[in-house]
């Protein structure tokens, strides 16, 4: 099976925002489709379709094929520990996730690009595999130095850019906005990256610190990784 191309709000309107997938986000109160099913008719859904759609969160956020999924899934079953937290490690350490969880793209989908350009180098080695699995002490680069400058630059201004006023009210006209301190930049910058990545906008480059530890915070959506193995047990 192949990676879906689709319309990308579709998705988000039937599982719910998915950072990974696209940057858009449903205001609808309704599923896709011309009955217009209400969410709330989510909770009459039997056990296996709940299974399959937290399955389906994972294949379209992290853009995988069904057949990558299984592949993980049985890599995890094999591994020693908890099986969904293992499967959850593996996709989140993938060379295109990683360079996602970094502001290097806006996507994943956009992120696997740039890799299979050959924009992106672990440990001075141009890669261009986006399924490449990142280990602690991996060094990632940019190869191009121009494209290496834009980069690290976006990905800055999202580091140190201000919140954008809260809906319900617009800054006031004449007001001026006060530039964050240097203590606030420092703050959004550990909010931003999750703990097992670090980033050196000065050098240009970026260090994968530590083993990552899956948390809600760092996957950024709501998933219940023991009902994708049930799923697949099940199938079985």
């Amino acid at each position: 099976m192949v990676r879906y191309t689709g319309p990308k709000l579709r998705i988000v309107r039937r599982l719910g925002n998915l950072p990974g997938l696209t940057t858009k986000k449903s205001k609808s109160k309704y599923l896709p489709g011309q009955h217009k099913k209400s969410k709330l008719e989510k909770s009459k859904k039997k056990q296996y379709a709940v299974r399959l759609e937290e399955k389906q969160k994972l294949r379209y956020n992290y853009g995988v094929t069904e057949r990558q999924l299984v592949s993980y899934v049985k890599q995890a079953k094999k591994a020693k520990g908890i099986s969904w937290v293992i499967l959850l490690e593996l996709l989140e350490m993938r060379l295109d996730n990683i360079i996602f969880r970094l502001g290097l793209a806006n996507t994943i989908q956009a992120a696997r690009q740039k890799i299979n350009h050959g924009h992106i180098c672990i440990n001075g080695r141009c890669m261009s595999i986006p399924s490449y699995q990142c280990r602690q002490g991996d060094l990632i680069t940019i190869e191009n130095e121009n494209i290496s400058n834009t980069l690290f630059l976006d990905s800055y201004k999202q580091y140190v850019s201000t919140k954008k006023v809260e809906k319900g009210g617009r800054r006031p006209y004449g007001e001026r906005q006060e530039k964050p301190s240097e203590e606030n930049r420092v703050e959004k910058r550990e909010g931003f990256l999750p703990s097992h990545l670090a980033i050196n906008h000065d050098l240009k480059a970026a260090l994968i610190t530590r083993k990552i530890e899956v948390s809600s915070s760092c996957i950024g959506f709501d998933i219940d990784g023991r009902l994708v193995i049930e799923y697949y047990y099940k199938k079985a």
